[in-house]
């Protein structure tokens, strides 16, 4: 499984530095979401779950965190701690996010509403779910890639 980083494009001068985030330009899906994780506890694991439908994109706007993804074939870790790159995670991607640094700030988007249905919260039932889609995405590159 590959991942796929977004190098978001930066602005900026003496004053301080921008970023900004715009559906089919550097966010390859139209934005449905926001939500932002913070002040997580030393030792707290999140995420520890997997999407049938939605692709996200995760950015550490502060600090740092681990993910770790799964698609079925065996997981694979990378540190987000650039708050100028995205990480892509598409649907049927088992994730878990852990060694948050305190002033760790995580922002996603996705592409659709929250769905209580959409979650997969079983690795178990995941592995058997990832098993029957037709084709494994991974994590989702640019749609048409």
């Amino acid at each position: 499984m590959e991942i796929e980083r977004i190098q978001l494009e930066t602005h900026g001068d003496r004053r301080g530095m921008l970023v900004s985030l715009e559906p089919s330009h550097n966010v390859p899906f139209d934005i449905r979401r926001v939500y932002y994780i913070f002040a997580t506890r030393e030792g707290v694991r999140r995420g520890q779950h997997a999407h049938r439908r939605l692709t996200q994109m995760a950015v550490a706007v502060r600090g740092a965190v681990t993910v770790m993804l799964d698609d079925g074939h065996g997981p694979v870790e990378t540190r987000l701690c650039d708050p100028a790159q995205g990480l892509l995670i598409g649907r049927m991607v088992w994730r878990e996010l852990y060694d948050f640094t305190d002033d760790c700030v995580l922002m996603v988007l996705a592409d659709h509403a929250y769905d209580p249905a959409d979650y997969i919260a079983d690795y178990d039932q995941f592995l058997r779910e990832s098993r029957t889609v037709a084709y494994a995405e991974g994590v989702v590159a640019w749609p048409g890639r």
